[in-house]
């Protein structure tokens, strides 16, 4: 160890050491029912775990700039789905790529990390996923972090109505329009619109998206998932009777310039959740990419009182 090593290691309290080991990223993965499923994973292994779910078109690299700022005081877990960022990608012939089989593996994913209870953080399609854990197993789920995640129709924006028919029948014409979703140019605009500072928005997170997206075969396993989209709208008052009736610890951060999901839908929140406390950014889907830092402090703050350590 040179002079520089030895004076930079002094620096370090005993504390500073175990922070950062806590905060280090690793990159395992789970075999689910012959499925390789690919996860981050920081934090001390008897600390309260926090699930994170992604959304679409990205994977658990949506969470990076999060996951360290979780760890030292969290086990922080991220799934890649199948189909996305480096878990297995089946074909459409030997896997059902829906959301009922979606929440199903991420369920056994789970069980065979043994975590028998967890904080959800959803995004975008994590909130299907995750809302059908909770529905399934409420004494599982200690407290809800939702970022524009949506259970309301009212949060259901304009935008989306050009997939409401696909989500009704499955036609040449249908899959058509939802091939609209897989471009370069729609993935780019969901990160940016609506962004307050689109300089703040780093390019790796769109080019990441779009690179699973283009993989071989990986357009047919998108064409599924969002056709089978439709089945969620019919899950929301079964997510709403749960909220209701279970009053889960319930944190919204939500990007309000978001192009699908509205702020009404995040509102909406508090009307099933009486002590719902709720975040509106001047952002847009993506709110991580400019937000990381004051979202996880909204988190650590929020956790803190709802889900102490034990």
């Amino acid at each position: 160890m040179n002079h520089g090593q030895t004076a930079a290691r002094a620096l370090l309290t005993p504390d500073t050491e175990a922070t950062d080991f806590l905060a280090q990223v690793r990159y395992r993965t789970a075999t689910v029912d012959g499925v390789e499923i690919f996860y981050r994973e920081a934090g001390a292994a008897n600390a309260p775990v926090i699930l994170l779910l992604h959304g679409f078109p990205t994977s658990s690299h949506m969470f990076r700039d999060l996951i360290p700022r979780l760890a030292p005081h969290y086990r922080v877990i991220a799934p890649d789905y199948p189909g996305y960022g480096l878990s297995s990608a089946p074909p459409t012939t030997d896997f059902a790529y829906t959301f009922d089989n979606l929440a199903d593996v991420i369920d056994r994913f789970t069980q065979a990390l043994g975590l028998d209870s967890y904080a959800l953080y959803m995004q975008d399609f994590g909130g299907p996923v995750g809302f059908r854990l909770a529905v399934r197993h409420p004494e599982r789920v200690r407290a809800l972090v939702v970022q524009n995640a949506n259970a309301y129709e009212v949060g259901l924006s304009p935008a989306m109505d050009a997939a409401r028919p696909a989500w009704e029948r499955r036609t040449p014409e249908t899959e058509a329009t939802l091939r609209g979703f897989l471009t370069p140019e729609t993935t780019r605009f969901q990160y940016l619109h609506g962004a307050r500072d689109p300089s703040l928005v780093s390019p790796d997170a769109w080019l990441h998206a779009q690179a699973g997206l283009d993989r071989p075969g990986n357009e047919a396993i998108q064409l599924a998932y969002l056709h089978d989209y439709g089945s969620n709208p019919r899950q929301y008052p079964a997510w709403q009777d749960y909220l209701r009736r279970y009053q889960p610890p319930t944190l919204v951060v939500w990007g309000r310039n978001d192009p699908f999901f509205t702020e009404a839908g995040a509102l909406a929140y508090r009307g099933d959740v009486a002590a719902c406390e709720l975040h509106l950014f001047e952002t847009g889907h993506f709110a991580l990419e400019e937000e990381a830092p004051t979202i996880a402090r909204l988190i650590l703050d929020f956790l803190g009182r709802k889900l102490p350590v034990r």
